[in-house]
C-alpha cells in the first residue's frame, strides 16, 4: 500500500510539473502552478516560510518522501532505474555514504548562492535542472505534436490548433540540458539514486532532518532470513541486510524493498522501544517455508503527457512561405547590449541573480518568445529578454504569475506597463531611410507609450528625412520597435537594458 500510494502521488506531481513546462497556452498554470512554488529551492529563494517548514516538518514525520514524490528530477530517476530494472532484476547493493562528495556538492552549491552566483548554482539543484531538461528537450516534442495536429486542423477549417515556432533559444542551455539528462540517465539506468544522494544538494539537506523522522523503514530481525532482496532492490542503496540497518539520510521511502521482502521482515512505521530482537541463528526457532517464486512487482504508470506523436511530427512543419515571392527575408541578429534587459518585475540584475533557479519556467511560459537563458557566465541561464522574434507586449504578464522563486515579482498590467526595463537607441547606419532612402516611421507608429516621434534629420532642409528619436524618460523598453524594425540582419532601433528598473 505504501509503494502503490506513493506511486500515485509521485505521478500526479512528475505529469503536473512537466505539463508546466510545455504548456505554451499558460492555461495550466492557474491550477498547476502552486506545484512550482513547493519545490525546495525556489521555496527557500522566496522566503516562503509556510513551504519550507512544511516540508521539513513533512521530512521529520515521514523522512525523505520529498525526494521520491514531489521532486521531478527524483520521480524521473525512478522511470528510467524501473525501465533499467526490466532488463536485469536484483542488480542494487549496499554502499556505505559517501559523505565527503555529498558535503562538498552542498558546500560549493550553498558559496555559490551566497556569491550571487546562481546560474552555476542552479547546476546542481534538481528542480532548475529537470525544468531544463523540460524546457529544452520536451517541449519542443510537445510543440511539434501541436503542430501536427494543427496542420491537420487547418486542412479541415478549423482552428482548434494554431502552430507555434519550435527553436532553440540558447545553445548553451540546451546542451547543458541534454548533458544533464544523459548523465542523470545514466547513473539512474545503473545505480539508481546515486544523484540525489551524492549529488544533490537538496537531498543531503534533507537527510540532516530526515535521520531523526518519526517514521521510518526497519526490520523485524525475528522474520529476517537475510536472503538479501532488500539490498538488491533499494536504488538508494542504503539498506545492508546483514547488519539490518537502513541508512535514513538516504532512504526515499519508496517502499520497493517492502513489497519485495517475502518474509514480512521489513516495516514501515514508528519502531516501538518495546519489540524484541530474536537472534536468526537460534536453532529452536521455528522458520516458515521459502518461497523460490518471487512476488510479481506491479508495473508503474508514468503518464507523459502530450509526448506522442515524435515520429510524424516533423510532417507539420509547412514550406517556409517567401514574402512577395521574390526573395527570402534574413533572420533578425541580437544586437550586442552593452547592459542586459532582465524581465518587467526582475527589479534589477542584482535581484534576479540572487533569486533565479534558472529553472527556465519563465521562458518555457513567454507567449511572445522574447524571454530567452543569458550565455554571461555570472547570469548562466538566467532569463534576459531579446526582441529578434517578438516584442514584450503591455497586455501580457505571464512571467511575473509563474515565476516561483521572486525573482520575477508579481506585478500587474498597469504596474507592467509602467515599469521601465530599458530604453531605445536609434543606429543610423542601419536605419532604411538611410541606406535606402526611403520613408518608414515603422517605430513610431508601433511605440506602445508614444516615445518616438518622426523629426528632420537636418533641421535646416526642408526635404530632409524624417528619422525617429527617442524620448528615453517616455521609453520603456517593450522592443515593439526593434522587433518591427525593416532592417536586417541588424535592427535600426535597438533596446539597451537598465541595471535597476523604475516605475513610472
Amino acid at each position: 500500500m505504501l509503494r502503490k500510494i506513493r506511486i500515485t502521488l509521485a505521478a500526479i506531481f512528475f505529469i503536473g510539473i512537466t505539463l508546466l513546462f510545455i504548456d505554451f497556452t499558460g492555461t495550466l498554470h492557474t491550477y498547476l502552478g502552486w506545484m512550482a512554488k513547493v519545490q525546495f529551492l525556489p521555496a527557500v529563494l522566496a522566503l516562503n516560510a509556510a513551504v519550507i517548514v512544511s516540508l521539513v516538518v513533512l521530512t521529520l514525520i515521514f523522512g525523505r518522501i520529498y525526494c521520491s514524490v514531489i521532486c521531478p528530477m527524483g520521480v524521473m530517476q525512478d522511470i528510467i532505474a524501473w525501465i533499467g530494472k526490466k532488463r536485469k532484476k536484483n542488480r542494487y547493493t549496499y554502499s556505505k555514504e559517501k559523505k565527503i562528495l555529498r558535503y562538498a556538492m552542498l558546500v560549493i552549491w550553498l558559496a555559490l548562492l551566497v556569491a550571487g552566483i546562481g546560474g552555476i548554482a542552479a547546476l546542481l539543484a534538481p528542480y532548475s535542472s529537470f525544468g531544463r531538461i523540460a524546457q529544452n528537450l520536451f517541449q519542443p516534442i510537445y510543440l511539434l505534436g501541436n503542430n501536427l495536429l494543427a496542420f491537420v486542423a487547418e486542412k479541415a477549417d478549423s482552428y482548434m490548433f494554431y502552430e507555434k515556432s519550435v527553436w532553440i533559444r540558447a545553445t548553451s542551455t540546451f546542451v547543458v540540458a541534454a548533458v544533464t539528462l544523459i548523465v542523470v540517465a545514466v547513473l539512474a539506468w545503473r545505480n539508481g539514486r546515486t544523484y540525489c544522494n551524492t549529488i544533490c544538494p537538496v537531498g543531503t539537506m534533507l537527510s540532516f532532518f530526515s535521520r531523526f523522522s518519526w517514521l521510518k523503514i526497519y526490520f523485524d530481525e525475528d522474520k529476517c532470513r537475510n536472503c538479501s532482496l532488500c539490498s538488491k532492490n533499494c536504488k538508494a542503496a542504503c539498506i545492508d541486510f546483514k547488519t539490518h540497518t537502513v541508512d535514513y539520510s538516504r532512504c526515499i521511502v519508496c517502499g520497493d524493498c517492502i513489497s519485495k521482502c517475502n518474509f514480512g521482515a521489513l516495516r514501515y512505521g514508528r519502531r516501538m522501544s518495546s519489540e524484541v530482537t530474536i537472534s536468526n541463528n537460534n536453532d529452536d526457532h521455528e522458520k516458515p517455508e521459502e518461497s523460490h517464486e518471487s512476488i510479481d512487482d506491479s508495473k508503474r504508470t508514468f503518464l507523459l503527457a502530450a509526448l506522442a506523436t515524435t515520429a510524424t511530427a516533423a510532417l507539420a512543419q509547412k514550406t517556409k512561405q517567401i514574402e512577395g515571392g521574390l526573395a527570402p527575408i534574413i533572420d533578425k541578429e541580437k544586437p550586442n547590449r552593452q547592459t542586459p534587459i532582465t524581465p518587467p518585475g526582475s527589479l534589477s540584475a542584482d535581484h534576479m541573480a540572487q533569486h533565479c533557479t534558472a529553472c527556465q519556467l519563465c521562458v518555457a511560459e513567454c507567449p511572445n518568445d522574447v524571454l530567452r537563458p543569458s550565455t554571461d557566465p555570472l547570469h548562466f541561464m538566467q532569463p534576459v529578454m531579446s526582441y529578434e522574434k517578438g516584442y514584450c507586449r503591455p497586455e501580457c504578464h505571464r512571467c511575473s504569475e509563474v515565476c516561483p522563486t521572486g525573482a520575477i515579482k508579481p506585478i500587474t498590467l498597469a504596474e507592467k506597463s509602467a515599469t521601465h526595463v530599458g530604453h531605445a537607441v536609434w543606429v543610423k547606419k542601419n536605419c532604411v531611410i538611410i541606406t535606402d532612402g526611403v520613408d518608414c516611421g515603422n517605430c513610431e507608429r508601433h511605440c506602445p507609450v508614444g516615445a518616438i516621434q518622426m523629426v528632420p534629420l537636418d533641421d535646416n532642409d526642408d526635404a530632409s528625412p524624417l528619422v525617429p528619436a527617442v524620448n528615453e524618460e517616455r521609453c520603456i523598453g517593450c522592443g515593439a520597435c526593434e522587433n518591427l524594425c525593416p532592417a536586417r540582419p541588424f535592427s535600426a532601433i535597438y533596446v539597451e537594458g537598465h541595471e535597476n528598473q523604475r516605475r513610472g
